[in-house]
């Protein structure tokens, strides 16, 4: 469905009844990323609100750097939750998702009972591991190169993009999203509106408070973008209990490798 928040249209998969969860995708990908999720949490009871968050999938994409900020952002979900009539959410969030899904459950903690973050640890501590973030995260600094890198992303068919995806279970989705005119602008928006190069091993441009609520984090070895200290340290950033889970056999997109264990360890964690 179609909902109108912000200023802006997303486009928002709603199924099933019963306590609702917030689930939040990240780059490349879109709602799509939780299907087998959303499969599963509907059939235990579970209402399932997944949007397409802003420039990704059949959402509105503006054409503002700014508009990508993570405080903007934060104030699409405030605004669908309002228009859903929904005062209080479990949030699920990987990625892009999970950095944002931080920053509101910090900001807002009537809105959020419970939080599930997948494969990133809480936003101040994005840089754990130093040495070896810097090796992981040399693709940042590339995508916010404007106009370079969107040129080099999509030459020879996408070859240096499919590298950077390497397993994806979504790899073609993905690519058919990013080839629609601005698309592929609109996501690395994300990466330009959210670090600052001046200060790329530093802070971001925004804070991230801590939360107030129950959290589990879930993280694969298989990781390959971020190190396994930002998420270990994040315990320090969570008032209420913190839950950790290592899934063995999965890459970054866990819950698309791994779809079965996901389900198991969010049924266990959730409160139906």
């Amino acid at each position: 469905m179609k909902v109108e928040v912000n200023g802006i249209t997303l486009n928002v998969v709603d199924e099933g009844e019963g306590r609702p969860l917030l689930m939040l995708h990240g780059f490349p990908d879109s709602s799509r990323a939780w299907r087998h999720q959303i499969a599963a949490l509907t059939a235990a009871g579970f209402r399932c609100i997944a949007p397409d968050l802003r420039g990704f999938g059949e959402s509105e994409a503006p054409t503002d750097v700014a508009a990508y900020a993570i405080p903007e952002i934060e104030q699409d979900l405030l605004a669908l939750l309002d228009q859903l009539g929904l005062e209080q959410v479990q949030l699920i969030a990987h990625d892009w998702g999970a950095a944002l899904g931080w920053y509101f459950a910090g900001l807002n903690p009537d809105r959020v009972e419970r939080y599930v973050t997948l494969q990133i640890g809480h936003g101040a501590n994005h840089f754990a591991g130093r040495e070896e973030s810097r090796q992981r995260s040399w693709y940042i600094l590339f995508f916010l190169l404007e106009g370079t890198a969107e040129e080099q992303l999509q030459r020879d068919d996408w070859v240096m993009f499919r590298e950077w995806m390497g397993s994806h279970p979504d790899a073609e989705q993905a690519i058919a999203d990013f080839s629609r005119p601005g698309r592929l602008t609109a996501a690395l928006n994300w990466y330009r509106a959210n670090f600052d190069p001046a200060a790329f091993f530093g802070v971001a441009p925004y804070q991230t408070p801590g939360v107030k609520c129950p959290t589990m984090g879930i993280w694969s070895p298989g990781e390959k973008f971020v190190t396994e200290h930002q998420i270990l340290g994040s315990p320090q950033y969570v008032e209420a209990s913190w839950r950790y889970e290592r899934i063995l056999g999965a890459s970054h997109w866990v819950q698309l490798d791994e779809p079965e264990r996901v389900n198991e360890l969010l049924l266990d964690f959730l409160e139906a």
